[in-house]
């Protein structure tokens, strides 16, 4: 079994790696506090790690820089405190040996009465409370330990995501996410403020998902997701929003880490540009692990049809003084894959990653970089201004197949064929001023410039023919803007209010859209919020320059005065911190959708079942005249990690529906209706040895997809896929089921760690139905499955 021999490889590494030696019990913990609104820096704030057998604690200096050393090895946590400011509890603070931790935090401001004699404890107790104090619904945190710890997770963002209320994984073999039942191409993806292209491998133009992120967990810091009702500083979005943060480098000790897992082979370092400052740099490049094997003559089953890939995060952070720093950022890799039918298994079911009929020859680039400025530059003022490049490359050509009556390839001619190309050149600017303990304002501006070259084309060799879909040059610049003002009455009581606008010059557009939140704290642990958005998304670019021809054969770009689509969020939000470390959350939201491309001719088409593929779509003559609704329910139930464990429990029931141009009100594509997740974790210190065992168990059930039927007769005298679209999304398939399970184990040695772990997807190997289509080859229709049973090994050994 070629995955029995990739056990045996990553398992032989791991002893490699493995080095005796006494391990160590201590590490440092440090970083910096500041104020969470103007981030000037706080002095004298006191830092005490709790429930140490004696007192650790340190006191931050006039930089607002703290040290705290000799903190035993394992999962530590800190309080905070610090006179006219509310106290702050961080937990599950993990410490190895191999790295110190570096924790970078904000305080907010107490609003106190002076006939107060309790402060009410905030939200930042809230373990999951976002970097955003604008988000209080709809949205939490997330950090590199969370997509680490997850069973299916992979280091992932999204997958890990998935597993949170609201939220769906689109496909096993992708991580695209649906979003109460929005298409995924709703989604926002910031990167240090700058909005990005797609930041996955494989990452298609039209999508916002691929099978592998380029977003590497060893670089990144807390950061926020969000899923409705976004605050007013995110635009250009009608489903949710990732904004990404990374984190700067050790800037006092060199650290490095090397891995190895399914994804790829990494290796990452991480310290201070000089001795005598404090600027850092941190660095991680991976490269496809299949595509290592390959280069070495290695055969582990994949054939001709294994995945290229490599990656490059990095960061380098540059004070410019006490209150000041200049940051440079990046991001950036390459995917390709040969996806042969020419030489599949004809034998095997149909699967999620090509067809047998074609070969196809897809190549992928992504560039993302940045330049950041931020400085307190009042008493009270933060200024920060970032300046942006990133560029997309996708092409791809496919060949259709001629077999013989023994199902032999006898003739390949080109089936289609595409370049997409962007450029896009970013400016932001965002300034928030603190007027006191009570009152903020934050204000921005953004300018994202493209320039794209763009063609797709269907072409029929045997009939010396072809059909151009798109075929353009041209270049366009989305404008945004946003004020938002936060009050807070009391402790107990806040209220955000918000105005982000956009111009897109393309179709010469202009919207306007308020956001509001309101939150009451009924005691320290049980709130109420609500909360409401407008939010306008322009058409992917793709859409905008579908080409078609009249009846003199003048070319008609009939899609590029397509308006914005449209979204009105409404939400309910009622938070109970049962315990310190039990968290019960309930969720009610209202999503109602117009202005929607869908097709002049009556039709089932519509634009909200696109984005969760790597093919663009290709209907022109559409019209803003479609509509949608999304509503749900959603419960959290977590208990945070402490003592040993964890659990999470989401789940969800929801309703998504939309009207065509027909006016027939039927499911969505990403209608499932309702999804059940239960995750949990249990560690075990084997021995005073440093070290640790780890279990941890994913269940994923989520309702069936709404297929369309496929015309059986059609598609046979066509030879192609045709569906019944009078008849879209009708039919309901089985509901989908999952069990994943991630065994790990980790050391602790003088000045390093080494970490082990299995994930099995799928142990049960259910089969899920993904899709289905027609086979001119054997004329039956055919069901391609989601993901089967799929073993991943990792090691990690930082140092």
């Amino acid at each position: 079994m070629p995955m029995g021999r990739y056990l045996i490889f990553v398992l032989a590494l791991s002893l490699v790696v493995v080095i005796h030696a006494e391990a160590q019990s201590t590490q440092t913990i440090r970083g910096r506090v500041i104020d969470e609104v103007d981030n000037t820096p706080l002095v004298g704030v006191n830092i005490v790690v709790v429930g140490a057998k004696n007192t650790i604690g340190a006191t931050t200096d006039t930089e607002g820089y703290y040290r705290i050393e000799d903190v035993p090895i394992g999962r530590q946590t800190l309080k905070v405190t610090y006179i006219g400011y509310e106290d702050q509890i961080i937990s599950n603070i993990m410490v190895t040996a191999g790295k110190e931790v570096v924790l970078n935090f904000g305080l907010i401001e107490s609003v106190r009465q002076l006939t107060e004699v309790e402060i009410i404890a905030d939200t930042k107790d809230d373990k999951t409370a976002t970097n955003n104090d604008m988000a209080i619904v709809s949205a939490r945190s997330f950090n590199v330990e969370d997509t680490k710890r997850y069973a299916g997770a992979l280091g992932d963002p999204s997958r890990m995501a998935a597993n949170f209320a609201g939220v769906v994984g689109g496909n096993d073999s992708r991580n695209d996410i649906v979003v109460r039942g929005n298409s995924p191409t709703g989604m926002l993806w910031q990167l240090e403020g700058l909005n990005i292209p797609n930041p996955n491998h494989f990452g298609a133009l039209v999508s916002t998902g691929g099978p592998v992120s380029m977003l590497n967990n060893n670089n990144l810091d807390k950061s926020d997701f969000m899923t409705s009702a976004f605050p007013a500083q995110y635009g250009n979005a009608t489903a949710g929003v990732f904004d990404i943060k990374l984190r700067d480098g050790n800037n006092q000790k060199k650290e490095f880490v090397g891995q190895v897992g399914f994804n790829g082979f990494e290796f990452g370092a991480e310290g201070p540009l000089s001795k005598n400052s404090k600027a850092s740099y941190i660095v991680n490049y991976r490269y496809s692990t299949l595509g290592v094997f390959q280069a070495l003559g290695i055969e582990f089953g994949t054939g001709s049809n294994t995945p290229l890939y490599q990656d490059l995060n990095f960061k380098v952070s540059l004070p410019t003084g006490q209150k000041s720093k200049v940051t440079v950022f990046g991001l950036g890799g390459n995917s390709e894959v040969d996806l042969l039918g020419s030489e599949a298994d004809l034998e095997e079911d149909g699967d999620l990653y090509g067809s047998e009929n074609q070969d196809s020859y897809p190549r992928y680039k992504t560039r993302i970089g940045g330049v950041t400025f931020e400085s307190s530059v009042l008493a009270n003022t933060f200024l920060k201004v970032t300046a942006g490049y990133s560029s997309t490359s996708e092409y791809f050509h496919s060949d259709s197949l001629v077999r013989n009556s023994e199902d032999e390839v006898i003739e390949k001619y080109r089936r289609a064929a595409g370049d997409f190309s962007t450029e896009k050149f970013s400016l932001n600017f965002h300034t928030r001023t603190k007027f006191d303990a009570k009152n903020s304002l934050t204000t921005g501006l953004t300018a994202d410039a493209l320039l794209f070259e763009l063609f797709n084309q269907d072409i029929y060799a045997n009939l010396n023919r072809d059909t151009v879909r798109i075929d353009i040059k041209d270049k366009t610049v989305l404008y945004q803007f946003f004020t938002s003002w936060k009050h807070r009455f009391s402790n107990k009581l806040s209220l955000n209010t918000g105005i982000h606008g956009q111009y897109y010059n393309l179709n010469k557009q202009f919207a306007l859209e308020p956001r509001i939140s309101l939150q009451y704290a009924f005691n320290g642990y049980r709130s109420l919020s609500v909360g409401y958005g407008l939010h306008n998304q322009i058409q992917n670019i793709t859409t905008s320059f579908v080409q078609t021809k009249s009846s003199t054969d003048e070319i008609l770009l009939t899609n590029k005065y397509l308006d914005y689509s449209t979204s009105n969020h409404f939400v309910l939000t009622y938070d109970w911190n049962i315990s310190d470390n039990l968290r019960l959350k309930a969720e009610a939201y209202y999503q109602q959708l117009r202005n929607i491309p869908v097709e002049q001719r009556p039709s089932s088409f519509s634009a909200l079942n696109t984005g969760s593929s790597f093919a663009p779509s290709d209907e022109d003559s559409l019209i803003n005249k479609g509509t949608g609704r999304n509503i749900g329910l959603e419960l959290t139930l977590e208990r945070f990690f402490n003592d040993g464990y964890y659990f999470l429990i989401t789940s969800s029931l929801f309703d998504s529906e939309y009207k065509g141009s027909d006016r027939v009100r039927r499911n969505t594509a990403f209608n499932t209706q309702f999804v059940l997740n239960i995750l949990g974790g249990r560690e075990w210190k084997l021995s005073n040895a440093g070290r640790f065992f780890s279990f941890n168990v994913k269940v994923t059930t989520i309702g069936g997809k709404y297929l369309t039927p496929i015309d059986v007769e059609r598609s046979q005298q066509l030879g192609r896929t045709e569906y019944l679209e009078n008849e879209a999304f009708s039919e309901k398939q089985n509901a989908y089921f999952r069990t994943d399970l991630k065994l790990s184990y980790r050391k602790e040695y003088v000045k390093s760690t080494l970490e082990i772990s299995l994930d099995l997807q799928n142990i049960f190997n259910t089969k899920n139905i993904f899709s289905q289509s027609y086979n001119p080859r054997t004329n039956t229709v055919v069901t391609q499955y989601q993901q089967s049973f799929f073993p991943v090994p990792y090691v990690r050994f930082t140092f």
